[in-house]
């Protein structure tokens, strides 16, 4: 297990895979550490969908970033149940933090990761193909899985700069 400090400071979205199965027991511990995030009146509002092959295959049409999709092994679709949230902005910070437990645990499974927001634009469409109730669940986010086939460099702004008083 790496030091905390490292393992979030290591972290990067992964755009390449390499072509090997990611096993279930990973999947299952990511998504059981996503539902570790916190959440107001702890309820939960996340909820998933893990597709493999070509049902993931079929939703990287919506998206330009497609071979991000298709180069992943497993896709994770994050949805927000409206019936367990009482307010948007705090329930969508949660799903955020359920997010990137995600992510952490699967860096430290050393796995990639893609946290995908420009295919929210067709999250109806999804919804549809994947036969999910859109009045009841509205997708935020997708997650491409797999194993890193890069090691992409990343810089931040300095803290200074990002301290307003």
């Amino acid at each position: 297990m790496k030091n905390l400090e490292i393992l979030i400071k290591s972290r990067r979205s992964i755009r390449k895979f390499k072509n090997f199965e990611v096993e279930e027991e990973k999947i299952t511990k990511i998504l059981e550490l996503g539902r570790w995030a916190s959440s107001g009146l702890n309820n939960q509002p996340w909820r998933f969908c893990v597709l493999r092959a070509k049902e993931k295959d079929k939703i990287s049409k919506f998206t330009s970033y497609e071979n991000i999709i298709t180069e992943s092994n497993v896709c994770i679709c994050v949805f927000m149940d409206s019936k367990a949230c009482y307010d948007r902005t705090k329930d969508l910070l949660a799903v955020g933090a359920c997010i990137q437990n995600m992510l952490l645990t699967a860096e430290n499974l050393n796995l990639g990761t893609c946290w995908l927001g420009e295919i929210l634009k067709n999250k109806e469409k999804i919804n549809e193909l994947l036969n999910i109730d859109k009045s009841r669940y509205e997708l935020v986010a997708v997650i491409a899985v797999g194993y890193k086939d890069e090691s992409p460099v990343s810089k931040r702004e300095e803290l200074d700069k990002l301290i307003l008083r």
